[in-house]
């Protein structure tokens, strides 16, 4: 059965799991995880107009199929087999391989538009064969439905790796990070002084310098968090690299 989750208690972060429904607002939240690397993609569905919206179409079409339908309010038969449900975007989070496996097979089955980073847009389309329609670039916005969320580019872990914010009022504020940003740390630079500057720097102005403690945090793998936990280590991130 589907569990249906308001809980607003900024000190925890929000349970994660497919049978898991998180109404936040004018959005709707669903989560699965896919693929090998347990990569999180995430449907927002606007609650006044059924528009959604899946954050990185990382594997496991068949199972994206059945989240979208669940979104769509489509019937458990539904889900597996026929005709797609609605889905009116994809935003790719970053170029890696693990993030977009499955987005040439979700945009074809459903004529859903893409979006991603701009310096991320060309190698995704030679990875997938997929054209980007739109290029993102900070401070961008991403219509769903009725509601809005705001791009933050956190370049570093790539180039064009980008975050989306969705400002839920006494919902809470939502940041959907990629692999820019995980409990205990920001994504991989590849021990690149350089990279890991360039993140650490956008995480720290662009994230925590303007988001409250509050800010439930959903990364690209595994568990979220919240900005409240992770702001005391952001001094021992940067001194340890990492």
């Amino acid at each position: 059965m589907t569990t249906r989750s308001e809980n607003n208690d900024p000190s925890t972060p929000l349970p994660r799991g497919a049978d898991a429904v998180h109404g936040l607002g004018t959005l709707t939240l669903r989560t699965a995880s896919v693929g090998p690397m347990d990569n999180n993609a995430y449907l927002l569905t606007c609650t006044a107009t059924g528009e959604q919206l899946l954050i990185d179409a990382a594997a496991e079409p068949e199972r994206l199929r059945a989240l979208i339908a669940e979104g769509a309010g489509a019937a458990d038969g539904d889900a597996a087999g026929g005709a797609w449900p609605r889905l009116d975007q994809v935003v790719t989070t970053h170029r890696h391989h693990d993030h977009i496996g499955a987005l040439a097979e979700v945009v074809v089955a459903t004529g859903a538009r893409t979006a991603a980073g701009a310096e991320d847009a060309d190698a995704i389309q030679e990875q997938t064969g997929t054209a980007i329609d739109v290029q993102l670039a900070h401070g961008d916005r991403v219509r769903v439905g009725e509601a809005e969320l705001e791009v933050i580019a956190l370049r570093g872990h790539t180039p064009g790796s980008i975050a989306l914010l969705w400002r839920g009022g006494e919902h809470g504020d939502h940041l959907f990070t990629g692999d820019s940003l995980f409990p205990g740390g920001v994504g991989n630079t590849d021990h690149d002084p350089v990279r890991f500057g360039q993140l650490i720097d956008d995480v720290e102005q662009r994230v925590f310098a303007v988001l409250p403690d509050a800010t439930r945090v959903h990364p690209g793998h595994g568990d979220g968090t919240t900005l409240g936990v992770e702001r005391p280590s952001l001094p021992q991130w940067r001194e340890r690299g990492w």
